[in-house]
């Protein structure tokens, strides 16, 4: 009597491979993802964020910062404010250097003669005047509201 047998049936592809490559097409998906927002975060930040050198420090600097944009700090000098046609001039120090500052546009209401400001723009092509289209005004750390007649009757 002869048997015949069946040929071995051949084993099923373990699902394991399957579940590591889904897995490292995660990781590498995941990956990709941080490195992307790493890059936006570096390379977007990298250009607008907008440092202020003093006064002395961007007249070092001028001839290295050319017409490229930048904040300069220091204090307006007392009496040397004169309003223009389109903003106003005025003369911003550190008690080091003094430079001259022609502001194109309307100042903020707490601008004044000896105010701590710092303004935004660049140096003009001569590069000894700069030119400011923004002005930020440093004030107190306490607000006192303003008292009204109604407060000063009680």
């Amino acid at each position: 009597m002869t048997t015949t047998s069946a040929p071995p049936a051949a084993a099923a592809p373990s699902p394991a491979p399957k579940k590591r490559v889904r897995k490292l097409r995660y990781w590498i998906a995941a990956i990709l993802c941080v490195g992307a927002v790493a890059a936006l975060l570096i390379g977007g930040l990298s250009h607008n964020l907008m440092y202020f050198r003093t006064v002395s420090e961007a007249v070092k600097a001028r001839e290295s910062t050319g017409t490229h944009r930048f904040r300069i700090a220091g204090w307006v000098v007392r009496g040397d404010t004169h309003e223009t046609s389109n903003g106003v001039r005025f003369m911003l120090t550190d008690k080091k250097e003094t430079v001259q500052v022609d502001h194109t546009g309307d100042p903020p209401e707490l601008f004044k003669d000896g105010a701590p400001v710092v303004c935004e723009g660049h140096w003009a092509k001569t590069g000894l005047v700069f030119d400011s289209d923004r002005i930020l005004i440093k004030h107190g750390a306490e607000y006192t509201p303003p008292t009204t007649t109604a407060q000063s009757t009680r």
